[in-house]
């Protein structure tokens, strides 16, 4: 790393290595707030990532000095101003791997920096100031390492096969490291609870020597395999002369081994194995519910990547190729037919078709396509052929600029860290030395260095976090249980933490308030006409249309009528509607230009009825034969039943509600008006989601997005909380915090309730946890406390701990005041 002094208020993302718990990251995050130039600093234990703002006095290599004399490496950002080169990564297992790759790339010579992303199987090589990218050389280093380093063009798109083949195996490396920890935890399982079992006939079990090499056998293994990665990580940071709660747990365990080891071989009565294996358990049991939580946090740009298509039917001199879409280029042509995924963004050169954008919009009704407008990769074309010139392709397309968005977004989510973390990053160097002055004091003072080490190994014993391991994990067990089967998943307890300072709730409208799908709403006849025959003869008309609206009018038609007359000579008018024969008669089905296409009399009564129902945001479709409109048919979208009282809820609880769409603003408001909220974001482009939620953060608002489509995961990871629709896209729901499984809105309540009820049940388990050592710990030090008393005190906080956390399966939603009405939405 250089010496280089970066320009004044700049922000820097860098990646941190060594970080095995919350603790650290408090500590790396206070000394980077001490170093000279850096004006704020926030880590991110999840993401393993600090987000630095710093000034042009900021010296990197003294800032990464220091951070590595606290036992860790900071990696440099991108040099400004530097070549830069993006590298496909193979044969990578695990995030040890990805870190091995960077440090040999950063040791190449006129290399600046080097960051490697395990979740993405890419390398981003940044070169000094004046220097050049040797892609041969950098892939010769990498090669000698064990691995494979691939450049690739930085046009090349994202979502290429060999990109979802290393998605599926980060995903089966993510599962391994769950089962890892969910594997010890199952062997410690029994063993811990029949070591608490012998503490209810503690004498007799002291007394008989086979139950007390019995349990020295069983705590053997528990000790050093199923505490093994936590007894790695004390001594890596041992090595470093650093603590963290890996530290101060294999203290207290090995302390109680190694004590209970030497009374069981010197002829003494007391034994504390119990103590280490039922921390163990403890331990391990809350490290697979971390892993399974993290495991999450790269889904959402896989399932992003995977959005797009795989293949395009190129033509070139008017032969048509299918070809892998990394190898299309700008300017190429490209043939879309129907039920197929638009591969590249790009311009409609030939053909007339609806689009379906609801992947990147969220919004339900296919836009009409023709030449001259443009198209967005991953959308689909629902109805004509289309041919597009492509305009851009790989990181420029709208889908990797939502990637990039949600990238950044979780980056940048660093406020909320574990409580319990942030507490033991003062409390595991306090009780190491307290340990340690109560060993002396009684060596020295007292005489006595068997009193000593029995009054240490008592402080450490009931200073070890038992309660504190079990304090936030049990709550979460049974927190996300009883959420379980109310339709949320809860999926991590920064969510809980950040549940209780929301102040405004941001829904997106489409598929979140509103049922996603179109439906009619009003029938307006003329009074030649009458409704029922109106709504046969356009169903009749639309029973073959592809459009959603059309599909809305024939549903319709045929739950009146049982079913529609079949047409003959049915035709479409590019971007108006359709026309038909029906039983001899030609029937006209579309926009109001289409009235005056087809010279359709227009009667002002149906004009002005059509006008209010647009005012209310409904789409009006116009029927008509024989040279007259004969009435109009009002189609929308409907809101869900519990959305007004879902708003009344949390007006409730004094929380703000705002509501962000595409929609244009009359559309927006109606339904707003129709629901109840509080404040309207109308005619919000797809990347503006984001930035519009950062406006809300900017002004002071704790926000909480609820959304539901692939548009809304940038949103939603920016958010303070985000809350998914299951029935949303898988994107949606991975970017997320909470998902509502059921696609009801009513859980958002529920969720904010129970998710708030849940963290106070983690404070009130902490104050437990915590309470028992502050009364005890001056007792140990004293030698009023046997290591014994200490385990007994120490399993007791562990039961109140559980038994406080079982209050939480009581926990009901709170019955609707009154029947939400059918409203219905533009």
């Amino acid at each position: 790393m250089t010496d280089q002094l970066l320009d004044r208020q700049q922000i820097l993302d860098l990646d941190v290595d060594g970080m095995t718990c919350g603790s650290c990251a408090a500590r790396i995050q206070k000394t980077l707030a001490k170093q000279p130039g850096i004006t704020h600093a926030d880590v991110n234990f999840a993401t393993g990532r600090a987000r630095v703002s710093v000034d042009d006095t900021v010296d990197l290599a003294a800032v990464q000095s220091a951070v590595e004399r606290a036992g860790y490496t900071l990696h440099a950002p991108e040099t400004i101003e530097s070549a830069a080169g993006q590298f496909a990564v193979g044969g990578m297992t695990c995030g040890s791997c990805a870190a091995r790759i960077q440090k040999v790339l950063q040791r190449q010579p006129g290399i600046a920096d080097a960051e490697v992303n395990y979740a993405t199987g890419r390398a981003t090589v940044t070169a000094l100031p004046g220097e050049h990218l040797d892609a041969r050389l950098l892939a010769d280093a990498v090669e000698k390492a064990g691995y494979e380093l691939t450049d690739i063009a930085a046009d090349q798109t994202a979502s290429g096969p060999t990109a979802a083949e290393r998605a599926d195996q980060v995903d089966r490396d993510e599962a391994q490291q769950q089962a890892m920890w969910l594997r010890r935890a199952i062997i410690s399982a029994p063993i811990a609870a029949f070591m608490v079992s012998t503490m209810l006939y503690h004498d007799l079990a002291m007394e008989n020597t086979a139950l007390r090499w019995l349990q020295f056998a069983l705590a053997i293994p528990v000790q050093f395999y199923v505490g093994w990665p936590i007894l790695v990580g004390a001594a890596q940071r041992a090595r470093h002369l650093t603590a963290n709660m890996d530290t101060l747990i294999a203290m207290g365990t090995l302390s109680a081994f190694t004590f209970s080891t030497y009374q069981l071989f010197t002829g003494g009565m007391e034994l504390y194995f119990e103590a280490a294996v039922v921390i163990m358990f403890f331990i391990t049991l809350g490290r697979y519910l971390e892993a399974r939580a993290k495991g999450r946090a790269g889904k959402a740009l896989r399932a992003l990547v995977e959005l797009g298509a795989k293949e395009a039917r190129l033509v070139r001199d008017g032969v048509e190729e299918m070809v892998p879409v990394e190898s299309v280029q700008v300017g190429d042509l490209i043939k879309i037919r129907p039920g197929e995924k638009v591969p590249v963004d790009g311009e409609v050169t030939e053909g007339a078709s609806a689009v379906d954008e609801s992947m990147l919009t969220g919004e339900s009704l296919p836009v009409d396509k023709t030449v001259g407008d443009t198209v967005a990769g991953a959308t689909v074309n629902t109805s004509g052929v289309l041919t597009i010139r492509a305009t851009a392709i790989g990181s420029e397309t709208a889908l990797a600029q939502i990637v990039k968005l949600v990238e950044d977004a979780q980056t940048g989510k660093s406020g909320a860290q574990r409580l319990a973390d942030r507490i033991s990053a003062v409390f595991v160097p306090v009780v190491m030395s307290i340990s340690l002055l109560t060993f002396l004091g009684w060596t020295v003072i007292g005489g006595s260095v068997s009193d000593g080490v029995y009054a240490a190994v008592a402080v450490l014993i009931i200073a070890c976090p038992c309660a504190l391991g079990l304090a936030t994990p049990m709550a979460i067990m049974v927190g996300t249980g009883r959420a379980a089967q109310l339709g949320i998943l809860i999926k991590s307890v920064e969510v809980l933490e950040r549940t209780r300072r929301i102040t405004t709730v941001v829904f997106d409208k489409t598929g979140t308030l509103t049922q996603g799908a179109m439906a009619v709403t009003d029938i307006v006849a003329a009074s030649s006409t009458h409704e029922a025959e109106l709504l046969a003869k356009a169903g009749a008309v639309e029973a073959d249309s592809e459009h959603p609206i059309g599909h809305a009018i024939a549903d319709a038609a045929r739950e009146l009528h049982g079913s529609v007359d079949p047409v003959t000579e049915f035709g479409t008018i590019v971007g108006h509607g359709i026309r038909a024969n029906v039983d001899g008669t030609t029937v006209w089905v579309g926009r109001r230009e289409l009235a005056a296409q087809a010279s359709l009399e227009l009667p002002a009564a149906l004009d002005d009825a059509a006008a209010k129902l647009e005012n209310k945001g409904r789409t009006a479709v116009f029927a008509g034969w024989d040279g007259e409109v004969r009435g109009v048919i009002a189609v929308a979208d409907t809101l869900k039943p519990s959305a007004i009282d879902t708003v009344r809820q949390l007006h409730d609880l004094n929380l703000t509600v705002a509501m962000i769409t595409g929609d244009n603003a009359r559309t927006a408001q109606s339904i707003a008006d129709a629901v109840g909220i509080d404040r309207v974001i109308a005619e919000v482009l797809p990347k503006d989601k984001q930035s519009e939620v950062q406006r809300l953060q900017a002004a002071g608002e704790v926000v909480a997005m609820v959304g539901d489509g692939v548009n809304d995961a940038p949103a939603l990871v920016q958010a303070d909380l985000g809350i998914a629709i299951g029935t949303g896209t898988d994107v949606a729901i991975e970017s997320s915090d909470l998902t509502l499984m059921r696609g009801d809105v009513a859980g958002v309540v529920t969720a904010i309730e129970l998710s708030r009820r849940t963290y106070r049940t983690i404070v009130q388990n902490l104050f437990w946890a915590f309470g028992y050592n502050t009364i005890a710990i001056p007792l140990a030090v004293s030698g009023l406390l046997s290591p014994l008393i200490a385990g007994a005190a120490m399993a007791f906080s562990s039961i109140s701990v559980v038994l406080n956390s079982i209050r939480l399966r009581r926990f009901a939603p709170k019955a609707p005041r009154t029947a939400s009405p059918s409203a219905v939405a533009g």
